[in-house]
């Protein structure tokens, strides 16, 4: 079979590639962890926890930038004031929804007990605290809902991936979905992605009165993956100060330049990229009807796997191609997991698979409906979180020079792959 499918693209020519840069606004906290420490050491959410207490530090498995540094300095400061900080993988079903792979997932983030400094407590079990009026469960990680005196929530402010609202990704979601765990996350998702912009909220509220959460650390990335704002947020504020971060992270969301694409091809994908492998905001390619933007691209092609991701290929199946390395990677079950907790499982399903990278972009081609291939419009990237270098076909220069924030910095030049069809840059 594979042989027949290598007959099938063979005779496809990849256009010639150019490299050049994008630039977005770069502004960034110079040293974003004193900005933290002075905000705890002034907060009066933070200033309130008492010496003894013990906090539950809840970190998820997104690839925020310097959260080991960040988490490790929440914790110091933590033990600083006399309480006895831990840590609660808060990542719904990541990690395989099991305490192992969570456990794992955060140790790949360089978040494990060694480096921190104090104990990570992984577990599945939850407690149910209540429901809301739609009769969604509400549940919470069973260590931090029993055994902390105190919760503190980490997290990224960005758009969600599959819905729109005021709230989307951020302090409220890994609140209700990432505290939640496997089953909180599956009870979030039940009613689907059409209300999660109400329900998100309603059960972080819910889960905000029941619980001892005391304050959540809120962080927004610029285009280049870099800190450029950290909020300590009390629970009075949570709220109003996400709607408006949000509003700030969506200005600044990195994105490929180009409106309409033939091909678009993604080196990585992993769940330490986004939540979908690749973040739909870039690629346009979203797993539900109930978020839009991005360009309109014909063929997407996800070459490999991040290591951080663990098997998790979450997000494959919104792609049209693949590579056999990619699917040889993957752990299908942890994966699956993610489209039956979420209820979106077009995702997690495989993508037509070639055998290499050569076949796989050739087949993008072939597949893009032009009639002159050295005329497609291909774009390639790393990963959707570093747009600010990347690659783009002959045939979008001309496009490319009427951008003012764009810069041609290399080509014409061919595609360099090695002897079994895989790119070696």
């Amino acid at each position: 079979m594979t042989d027949i499918l290598k007959k099938l693209v063979e005779h496809i020519p990849l256009p010639k590639m150019y490299t050049i840069k994008q630039t977005f606004d770069a502004t960034i906290l110079p040293d974003p962890l004193a900005v933290l420490v002075e905000q705890m050491e002034t907060h009066q959410a933070v200033t309130s926890i008492t010496a003894g207490q013990r906090v539950a530090v809840a970190v998820g498995s997104r690839g925020i930038s310097r959260i080991d540094e960040l988490t490790k300095t929440v914790i110091e400061q933590l033990q600083k004031m006399g309480a006895e900080p831990f840590i609660v993988p808060c990542m719904g079903s990541h990690g395989g929804a099991t305490a192992e792979g969570q456990t794992e997932v955060l140790a790949h983030l360089g978040i494990d007990e060694e480096r921190m400094g104090c104990p990570v407590r992984s577990s599945m079990e939850v407690v149910e605290l209540d429901r809301l009026p739609n009769g969604l469960p509400i549940y919470c990680d069973k260590i931090a809902a029993t055994e902390a005196d105190a919760i503190v929530v980490i997290n990224r402010i960005k758009p969600h991936t599959a819905f729109r609202g005021p709230i989307e990704s951020g302090i409220f979601k890994m609140i209700s979905i990432g505290l939640g765990k496997q089953k909180g996350a599956e009870a979030c998702h039940q009613l689907g992605f059409k209300y999660m912009a109400e329900n998100v909220p309603a059960m972080a509220k819910v889960m905000i009165e029941k619980l001892p959460i005391v304050f959540g650390v809120a962080i927004v990335e610029n285009a280049y993956d870099q800190i450029c704002r950290i909020e300590v947020l009390g629970t009075e504020e949570m709220e109003a100060r996400e709607i408006e971060l949000l509003k700030e992270a969506k200005s600044r969301l990195p994105q490929i330049m180009f409106p309409e694409l033939d091909v678009l091809v993604i080196d990585y994908i992993g769940k330490n990229i986004s939540g979908d492998g690749a973040d739909p905001n870039v690629t346009g390619r979203y797993p539900t009807p109930y978020a839009h933007g991005g360009p309109e691209v014909n063929k997407m092609v996800v070459l490999d796997l991040t290591p951080e991701s663990k098997g998790n290929a979450n997000g494959v199946g919104t792609a049209d191609f693949t590579t056999s390395r990619l699917v040889s990677k993957t752990d299908w079950p942890g994966t699956y997991a993610n489209g039956l907790t979420s209820t979106v499982c077009a995702p997690t399903k495989q993508a037509t698979t070639l055998a290499n990278d050569m076949d796989a972009i050739k087949a993008a081609v072939k597949t893009c409906n032009i009639l002159d291939y050295s005329t497609c419009k291909l774009a390639r990237i790393r990963d959707t979180l570093h747009l600010g270098t990347i690659e783009i076909s002959a045939a979008l220069i001309e496009e490319a020079k009427q951008i003012e924030k764009i810069e041609i910095i290399e080509g014409p030049y061919e595609w360099d792959f090695d002897e079994e069809g895989y790119l070696l840059k």
